[in-house]
């Protein structure tokens, strides 16, 4: 009765051999985690972040320039400063929080360039850095979030294309015709793709929606609107994703216990939070559009 399993064993190694020949490397795309400098390597990890935030900042001074704009070009200045830090800080120390506590009290907590960013982390960062500069200012907490939000999608495209490009965040095992061996895997198995994913669904199709909306529609008028339709669209993407990307190893017991991983259970109450405020926006009265705007 052995030779039956072992002729299935030996079938599953050859299918994986054979999903394995097929597979994509990602080593043979000439990809490189950086531009060496001889002296110093310059990580896209870090670039994408940098192009996130100036192009989301350039976003930023043309919408406060068009019609209904809560806050003048100078909040625009403090607001890149101020979501900046939020972003790095808030986006590192919820890595550490929310998936490796043992950082805390390491220096390994701030080795930014070795990756490592929580996308909630981020959110409760910038979060707290508009309230700060909504209260300085005076400013309307509510309609400020909107303007960010319309850009975040930038951050969140680059960020996950230089994933990408790091061969980290690897997806799950699959036979995908589009499935890649990344070197970091130890299995060296056929994998998602899922930083690609990311990029699509967390990124592209953000700003693909939030640009129309804060452009074609009257959706500015309406408080809460864009925020609410940003959060629900970047929380449920990454909830999609979650059952492609590969989790991380000492939380695998959340996804084999629930069924979810501790991304997507991070992501609910945001998804929900982001649809109640976008019908909470639907049912108060539009803003007029003769609203002064804040002073220079």
């Amino acid at each position: 009765m052995a030779k039956p399993a072992l002729a299935k064993g030996n079938t599953m190694l050859d299918l994986l051999a054979a999903a394995t020949g097929e597979a994509i490397r990602w080593e043979d795309l000439g990809l490189r985690p950086g531009i060496d400098l001889g002296f110093f390597t310059l990580r896209f990890y870090s670039l994408a972040y940098l192009a996130g935030i100036v192009l989301g900042y350039w976003h930023l001074t043309r919408m406060v320039k068009a019609p209904g704009s809560p806050m003048a070009p100078r909040h625009a200045d403090d607001l890149f400063f101020y979501c900046t830090l939020g972003i790095i800080l808030g986006g590192r120390l919820g890595y550490a929080a929310f998936y490796r506590p043992e950082l805390f009290g390491s220096t390994e907590l701030f080795m930014l360039w070795e990756g490592g960013m929580s996308f909630h982390g981020g959110v409760i960062g910038t979060v707290v850095a508009i309230a700060w500069v909504a209260w300085r200012g005076q400013l309307n907490f509510i309609r400020v979030c909107d303007y960010i939000a319309v850009n975040v999608g930038f951050g969140m495209l680059f960020g996950r294309i230089a994933n990408f490009i790091n061969g980290e965040l690897w997806g799950r095992p699959t036979d995908v015709s589009w499935a890649m061996i990344f070197p970091s895997d130890p299995l060296g198995l056929p994998r998602h793709p899922s930083q690609l994913y990311e990029a699509l669904l967390e990124g592209a199709l953000v700003i693909a929606i939030m640009l129309p909306l804060f452009w074609k529609t009257r959706a500015r008028y309406r408080p809460g609107l864009l925020v609410g339709a940003f959060t629900a669209l970047v929380c449920g993407g990454r909830f999609v994703v979650e059952f492609f990307r590969e989790p991380d190893a000492h939380l695998a017991w959340m996804v084999v216990d629930t069924g979810l991983s501790r991304g997507q259970w991070l992501s609910i109450p945001l998804i929900l939070a982001g649809i109640a405020l976008v019908v909470w926006a639907l049912m108060r009265p539009e803003l007029g559009n003769g609203r002064k705007p804040a002073k220079a």
